[in-house]
């Protein structure tokens, strides 16, 4: 597995900003993750683009790597806060406002996809991951419907006690004689 990393550091922009885009194109195909920044609206996808690009050469360079960028995607990628410039504004009344001025550090990491049946077995745990998340979908609905049930029985238990309270004699001095 060929794997290939490049890094930008002080970037002028903050890691947040940065982790928006590099949410987009994590775990995506080399050629599908570079349109993506291509098209990006933000700044910092530029920046990002010029990052993976260097991440591919690097590796491209190393030994037993075939050069096919179709076969390598995107491993993992981040943004690591750097150091802050702090700056000082002038404000009314002889006042001052604090100006921080982030930085980022960008990380790309590219691998090259090993064979056919890596995405075969990859697929069947995916696969696995999806019945546990039915099965679990499956449990909640039946506490769900549990408790429903338990509401349903303490409503109609109110209302047979209201209708017996209600056939019952008035105890008020109207006696009912059974002679």
């Amino acid at each position: 597995m060929i794997e290939g990393r490049a890094t930008a550091r002080y970037v002028r922009t903050s890691a947040q900003k940065a982790g928006l885009v590099m949410d987009l194109i994590r775990g995506q195909n080399v050629d599908l993750a570079l349109s993506t920044l291509r098209f990006a609206r933000k700044r910092i996808a530029r920046a990002i683009e010029k990052v993976l690009r260097s991440a591919v050469a690097n590796a491209q360079q190393k030994e037993g790597a075939s050069g096919d960028v179709d076969r390598m995607f995107v491993s993992s990628c981040y943004a690591d806060q750097g150091p802050s410039q702090k700056r000082v504004r002038p404000a009314p009344m002889g006042r001052a406002f604090q100006i921080i001025k982030r930085t980022a550090h960008l990380t790309v990491r590219v691998v090259e996809r090993a064979d056919v049946v890596t995405r075969v077995a990859a697929s069947a745990s995916e696969g696995a991951t999806k019945v546990d998340r039915k099965t679990t979908t499956t449990k909640t609905a039946r506490k769900t419907t549990a408790r429903r049930g338990k509401k349903t029985t303490k409503l109609a238990a109110k209302k047979t006690a209201t209708k017996a309270t209600a056939k019952s004699p008035k105890k008020n001095g109207a006696q009912t004689s059974t002679d």
